[in-house]
């Protein structure tokens, strides 16, 4: 595989956007109300890096922290957790801000509802989140992991009561085995997010619920006096994170967006093969997506999420599983005065890519397109923290997937 940053802007016809909406400043605000009501709650650290800002050259960079994440070192239960009380609340006839987590808990949600299975396929902290919420609210959680699975993540979602399961077949495949199991069970739930066609409704209430850290960090922006970012740099695997966050900065900011990066790990580049492809039409990267980045080792595009980011991106970025490991280093371990940030795999790939705009010459027609220089104020998400402790510590201690 190519060890270089392959990158392209966003040239792609615009579509009439109409999904754009579901990232609304409402509907954010609404799953933010939601997660507040939970006792575990708090909001994740913005960690400001002055010191590598000022070595990078730029005017200031910020990592939102999500290792502190309701004690689960991951962003993710802010989707599923949000999605299902959604959908208990349509099945039961109300706004899901009739429904706090004291009920969701409660004996009544049971005699009221019922139980359901919800069953999901996961690279780790998606799972794991569903099944989290799941024993909490008193319902089943079935989770289907792909090939090459650590013991460590299958074993943090088995203690969540969750049915786990590691499968000889891809994280695209899990999806479809999930599926075709909730179909034949009665009051079964896919609890994904990545949509298709038919199945849309459940990713827009994960997205949403992603939202409340996109919104957090909008917060901590404004009381750190940062203000509006001018560059956001966000993850994709299916594409469901990043277009919940550039689609609730779009929104926040209609009439002048920062600019928005979309990095994925090149193994399973999907939303960058699209792009490069310039029709406007997603394309599926297939095979066993071999990367360190787990949690973007995804080779189909949410669907939804596709069309705001076609619209919205300014440039897509493919990388090498090198790019995250020095990201993480250079977290751990930052310019003296600033915090560590503790940074899995798929959280610190901003990190790396940031560094090589900025610092590595074969980039520069990147960092001039994006008009990145001393002016700019960056932010990033750091959507996990050492989800897998030994190979964290292989990479940021014993130094594997260092740069050739």
């Amino acid at each position: 595989m190519n060890d270089s940053i392959k990158w392209v802007l966003n040239k792609m016809p615009a579509s009439d956007d109409r999904h754009l909406g579901i990232m609304s400043l409402d509907s954010v605000a609404k799953a933010q109300a939601f997660h507040r009501s939970f006792p575990q709650y708090s909001v994740t650290p913005l960690a400001q890096l002055d010191g590598m800002a000022a070595r990078l050259g730029l005017g200031s960079l910020c990592v939102k922290d999500e290792s502190w994440r309701f004690g689960l070192n991951a962003f993710k239960v802010l989707g599923g957790s949000f999605a299902m009380a959604r959908y208990i609340a349509g099945e039961l006839g109300k706004d899901v801000s009739e429904l706090s987590y004291d009920y969701l808990t409660s004996p009544d949600l049971r005699k009221d509802f019922g139980q359901a299975t919800f069953f999901t396929a996961t690279d780790g902290n998606h799972g794991r989140g569903v099944a989290w919420a799941a024993n909490k609210l008193g319902q089943k959680a079935v989770v289907h992991m792909p090939k090459g699975t650590t013991r460590t993540r299958f074993d943090n979602i088995a203690s969540e009561g969750a049915q786990v399961t590691i499968e000889e077949v891809n994280y695209d495949d899990c999806v479809r085995m999930a599926a075709a199991e909730a179909a034949q069970t009665e009051h079964g739930v896919v609890v994904q997010d990545t949509a298709w066609e038919g199945y849309e409704e459940i990713p827009s209430w994960i997205m949403q619920g992603y939202g409340t850290m996109a919104s957090e960090a909008a917060q901590q922006l404004r009381q750190q006096e940062l203000g509006r970012p001018t560059h956001v740099l966000v993850q994709a695997g299916v594409g469901s994170l990043a277009g919940a966050v550039v689609g609730y900065f779009a929104n926040l900011f209609p009439t002048d967006p920062p600019k928005f990066i979309v990095m994925e790990a090149q193994a399973a580049d999907c939303l960058y093969q699209g792009a490069s492809a310039g029709d406007g039409s997603l394309r599926v990267v297939g095979g066993d997506l071999q990367t360190i980045m787990a949690g973007l080792a995804c080779g189909e595009p949410n669907t939804i999420s596709w069309d705001i980011l076609r619209n919205h991106t300014d440039a897509f970025v493919s990388c090498p599983d090198w790019v995250s490991a020095k990201g993480m280093r250079m977290l751990a371990a930052p310019v003296k005065g600033d915090p560590a940030v503790c940074s899995g795999e798929s959280g610190a790939v901003g990190m790396g890519v940031l560094s090589a705009i900025m610092e590595d010459n074969a980039y520069q027609d990147l960092r001039d397109a994006l008009e990145l220089g001393k002016s700019s104020h960056v932010l990033m998400f750091s959507t996990e923290g050492d989800t897998d402790p030994d190979r964290y510590c292989r990479i940021v201690w014993g130094g594997e997937y260092a740069a050739e």
